[in-house]
């Protein structure tokens, strides 16, 4: 496959860090839905860099920016690259691919797709934008392009990366925003025993389940998050989040979801959507 990153990975066991769903602003003081979502992402830095984790490579799983503007990506590149460690993303519903391309073609952000990590694993980060609507779908190229590089590299444990959720969430307004070709995936996927997980973002809560047999992580936002099981727009009080993966030799996927505990971002409940 073209564009694929190799990273030699020196213990047995990877770490990743997967944040997503930021909504920058251009403007540092704009708010979403009452939350200022540059002090919500700072916070949840701020917090992740204190426990003093180390992490192989960081996934950013879309909507990085609301309003489609080069400070929102050009701040967010600033507050990722203390970390140290490269940085994989690909674009959510909110965001403006031709300003993405433009602004993180910059360190410690890459461009590549497709993650050769040690001798077991990879990943593939797939786009399931369709610009100007809110739900998604994976173009037949990414279904090519994620057959031809399963059949490629077999021996390798696979966790497959897009931004729209597959697992319906019960809330009717959120799953018309789902993945709409989940059947084609699914069926892509179908004679592949190497893949293990399937990681997105989008639906701004924690889901830590399984999709016809494969281990599905949602991660929640790093600003405001959505009620889960609300058949109506809903707002939840839970605080901002990220997740924390590692990718054991055997296959095994283990991961966490944290929450900020040093500060309190609440929302404003009485909104009825974005």
């Amino acid at each position: 496959m073209k564009n694929t990153f190799v990273y030699q990975a020196e213990k047995p066991i990877v770490k990743l860090l997967q944040i997503t769903d930021p909504h920058l602003f251009k403007d540092e003081k704009n708010e979403l839905l009452g939350i200022n979502t540059q002090a919500s992402f700072a916070q949840v830095l701020k917090e992740i860099q204190q426990e003093n984790r180390e992490f192989d490579v960081i996934l950013t799983t879309g909507d990085l920016v609301q309003d489609s503007s080069d400070e929102g990506y050009q701040r967010f590149v600033k507050m990722v690259k203390p970390f140290g460690v490269p940085v994989f993303w690909i674009p959510g519903n909110h965001d403006f691919q031709p300003k993405m391309v433009e602004n993180l073609n910059q360190p410690p952000m890459e461009r590549a797709k497709h993650i050769l990590l040690g001798a077991h694993w990879q990943i593939l980060l797939l786009d399931s934008q369709v610009y100007g609507v809110p739900h998604g779908e994976l173009s037949q190229y990414q279904l090519d392009l994620l057959k031809t590089t399963l059949e490629k590299y077999p021996e390798h444990h696979t966790l497959i990366v897009f931004h729209h959720h597959v697992l319906p969430t019960n809330s009717a307004w959120l799953d018309q925003h789902n993945l709409r070709n989940s059947h084609d995936l699914f069926d892509i996927l179908l004679p592949f025993k190497n893949v293990k997980g399937i990681l997105y973002g989008h639906i701004h809560q924690q889901v830590d389940s399984f999709w016809q047999g494969y281990q599905v992580m949602a991660t929640p936002s790093t600003c405001i998050q959505f009620k889960a099981d609300s058949q109506h727009f809903a707002l939840d009080e839970a605080q901002p989040g990220w997740r924390e993966i590692e990718l054991h030799p055997d296959g095994l996927i283990v991961t966490r979801v944290k929450r900020i505990t040093q500060t309190r971002f609440l929302p404003n409940m009485e909104e009825e959507g974005y």
